[in-house]
């Protein structure tokens, strides 16, 4: 195997840089191997440390129980965030993107280090705040023809993301009933609630904490998780103006030019 996962991380990592799409990775790694995706991601993560790029956190994808069971899996995955995919200035370029979509969701910055045998109450005593924030996935497998392990190779189809400047305490806000609206050219695109994110976004954080010890890389001081969409993906194109709001942690906007 250790054959294909080489292959599937070049043929991923040659996409990354043109700005292209491949046929599934699933034809070389299969659908089930979740261990031989995270390989492949880990490849093309250190491809990028190695260019100097800086890990600020990782995002958690598959959130929505009907999305898991589209694709056959009873859990999420998540992938890794760097300095180079934050948006600043709220503006991206269309052509920095691929198949890109659009997602609004709870973003949560690490107030200490996470390790150990972590529940709950660990997780959300660790965390400093909690704002909103508006992720661009991007998929390089052709027409978003994905499954699991497709989408874990493909570094959870991380792209691009952005975060909102409210800065607001876990006990500040109703994380399960909060409500979402992404407005896309000044029409509503999506709506949801944090319940649609594993029944409460922290779940999914949790998910994601336990992940990292296990795999003996805890979340860090400073790390942002974003935790899940909180409603369906809307489709970008060149032009396009995002506003993402979330019920008590304000609005972050996005032109993509």
């Amino acid at each position: 195997m250790n054959k294909e996962i080489q292959e599937a991380a070049r043929l991923l990592w040659n996409a990354h840089n043109q700005k292209t799409t491949i046929p599934p990775v699933r034809e070389l790694i299969g659908t089930d191997d979740l261990n031989a995706a995270y390989a492949v991601q880990e490849i093309n993560v250190n491809h990028r440390k190695a260019n100097g790029e800086v890990i600020t956190g990782k995002k958690i994808g598959l959130t929505s129980f009907a999305v898991q069971e589209q694709l056959g899996v009873d859990q999420p995955d998540y992938g890794i965030l760097f300095n180079t995919m934050e948006v600043k200035n709220h503006k991206l370029a269309f052509s920095e993107l691929v198949q890109p979509k659009a997602e609004a969701e709870i973003a949560f910055v690490m107030a200490e280090d996470l390790d150990g045998d972590i529940n709950i109450s660990d997780l959300i005593d660790a965390i400093e705040y909690a704002t909103v924030s508006i992720e661009i996935v991007g998929s390089r497998v052709a027409d978003w023809n994905i499954k699991i392990t497709d989408t874990i190779a493909d570094n959870a189809s991380a792209s691009h993301y952005i975060l909102g400047t409210s800065k607001v305490s876990l006990d500040d806000i109703d994380l399960v009933n909060c409500q979402m609206s992404l407005t896309k050219n000044g029409t509503i695109a999506s709506q949801g609630s944090g319940e649609a994110c594993m029944d409460n976004p922290l779940n999914a954080a949790l998910w994601l904490a336990q992940k990292m010890v296990e795999q003996g890389n805890p979340l860090k001081k400073g790390d942002i998780l974003l935790s899940g969409a909180l409603g369906p993906m809307v489709v970008i194109e060149k032009g396009d103006e995002f506003v993402a709001s979330v019920e008590g942690l304000g609005e972050v906007r996005l032109a993509i030019i």
